[in-house]
């Protein structure tokens, strides 16, 4: 199983964000340049991770991005089934649909492993993703220098 891009993008921001030093607000740009993203995939996953309460936005001068509490201590299996969604893994209702679809054994096999799949990540925790090495590899990640 892949995940999306837009499941990717959020992952990444929010192990960034939760590396972040006290008092320490990225932008959406600034984050979108160190996690190498463009800025509207980005700003679409900062728009989803706020309603699901995972990541707090301030708006103004001074203002940025910030990781919520209930953002460090969820599961990553809940975020990625948040945003991944429920749908089929295999095109059993696409356009024609499968003619297998009434009597298919697959699309039950595929919709047990994808739940195997979400319970290994529920043992996983933002906070234990950003433990070292990674923690100082996130923290040494840079805007990339604009050219003059």
């Amino acid at each position: 199983m892949r995940l999306t891009a837009f499941t990717d993008v959020s992952l990444r921001l929010v192990m960034r964000l939760a590396v972040a030093e006290e008092g320490e607000l990225l932008t959406t740009r600034t984050a979108a340049g160190m996690l190498a993203v463009p800025y509207t995939h980005l700003a679409k996953a900062v728009a989803r991770l706020s309603e699901m309460g995972l990541v707090e936005t301030r708006r103004g001068r001074g203002g940025g991005l910030l990781l919520t509490d209930r953002g460090r201590r969820v599961s990553v299996g809940m975020i990625v089934r948040e945003l991944e969604g429920a749908g089929d893994l295999a095109g059993c209702e696409d356009d024609p649909p499968c003619p297998l679809r009434s009597a298919c054994r697959l699309r039950l096999a595929l919709r047990e492993a994808r739940e195997a799949f979400y319970a290994s990540l529920d043992a996983v925790t933002v906070e234990s993703l950003v433990a070292q090495p990674t923690h100082d590899v996130l923290t040494l990640l840079r805007e990339p220098e604009k050219p003059l």
